[in-house]
């Protein structure tokens, strides 16, 4: 008698544990444009073009691109990570065409300053990482900040973080 509970119970486990479908995990509304990136900070005018280049020495350092708790395809997190000028700030975005931005400024929540980020896109395959030159996505824009000189601003330009081998990579 024991032996055929055993194999009804085995059965019921089989049959249970073979109906279940997986649910499959969706991403984030803003996934194609979060990541991690390896960037450089430009002095430049205001329509991009570079009047001096690092001039703060940083070389490359890392931001975070990232969804908000929404998840909308409208909007999204940056955050440099104290690389270089301490901010955190939610800005527009439009998934669809990897573009983001505010003409307004929006409010820095690393501290009480306002950012304004202009001209934002995220290009798959847009460049080559320097290290072991892989083609690897890449993002820029533009930023200034209440507290920096009036008129002063950064274009701010590198790669997505591909997690292989090879140093900033």
């Amino acid at each position: 008698m024991t032996k055929f509970l055993k194999y009804i119970l085995v059965s019921i486990f089989a049959i249970a544990f073979s109906s279940c479908d997986k649910e499959e995990i969706g991403g984030t509304a803003t996934e194609d444009l979060a990541g991690e990136w390896m960037v450089t900070v430009n002095l430049a005018d205001a329509n991009g073009n570079i009047i001096a280049e690092d001039p703060y020495g940083l070389g490359y350092f890392q931001i975070i691109t990232y969804n908000t708790a929404s998840n909308v395809s409208s909007e999204m997190w940056i955050n440099d990570l104290k690389g270089f000028w301490d901010f955190i700030v939610k800005i527009p975005c439009d998934a669809n065409s990897q573009t983001f931005g505010s003409s307004t400024p929006v409010q820095n929540t690393a501290y009480d300053c306002q950012v304004t980020i202009t001209n934002g896109k995220v290009v798959y395959g847009g460049t080559v990482s320097p290290v072991g030159g892989r083609p690897a996505d890449s993002i820029e824009f533009l930023i200034s900040f209440s507290d920096d000189d009036p008129g002063t601003t950064y274009l701010i330009k590198g790669y997505r973080r591909t997690g292989l081998s090879g140093g900033a990579e």
